[in-house]
């Protein structure tokens, strides 16, 4: 086994025990080798995960894992981050976090002329996923998608905009 994948077990045992009481949950844990040595824990809680979270989770960890001494006395920095917006969707736990969730499925062969298929998560199994939208449930073979992520609608976003009608000239929010 690699020294790297070593250290990347070691930790990801010791931080799910301690961040999961704390109400989070491990996504993943990297670990990089090279000049400089990191280890980046990727944390999720309902609702998105903080600042004050990563900084909670980092003060709570910094303690067991030296103790542990993971590394072998070598020494490493620490990250705390969430898994962002568009983390793919691929272990089990991604998928029970994501039941009834908006995803997208990039297609490795389309599907009638579709590549890409847009709609929440009703059910899945190891062989296949079903999302439903407005135009019925599609059944996809999990071996036939090349990435399936939370589906970001950058359209209707919020968009910032200078409201020239605006003495103090502040940002106005829209939904457009």
């Amino acid at each position: 086994m690699l020294y790297s994948e070593t250290v990347k077990e070691r930790a990801e045992q010791i931080i799910t025990e301690v961040i999961e009481p704390m109400g989070y949950e491990l996504v993943d844990v990297t670990y990089t080798t090279g000049k400089e040595k990191v280890l980046t824990a990727f944390i999720y809680k309902k609702g998105g995960v903080t600042l004050d979270d990563c900084v909670a989770v980092n003060d709570a960890l910094e303690a067991p894992l030296e103790l542990n001494d993971i590394t072998d006395g070598k020494p490493y920095t620490l990250n705390i981050s969430s898994p962002g917006l568009d983390r793919p969707v691929v272990t089990d736990r991604d998928f029970k976090r994501s039941m009834g969730e908006i995803l997208e499925a990039v297609l490795i062969k389309p599907i009638g002329k579709a590549k890409k298929i847009i709609g929440a998560l009703s059910d899945w199994n190891d062989d296949e996923i079903k999302l439903s939208s407005e135009k019925g449930e599609t059944t996809i073979p999990r071996a036939d998608i090349k990435v399936l992520r939370p589906f970001v609608d950058l359209k209707s976003a919020g968009r910032v905009k200078f409201d020239a009608d605006n003495d103090d000239n502040t940002e106005t929010k829209t939904n457009a």
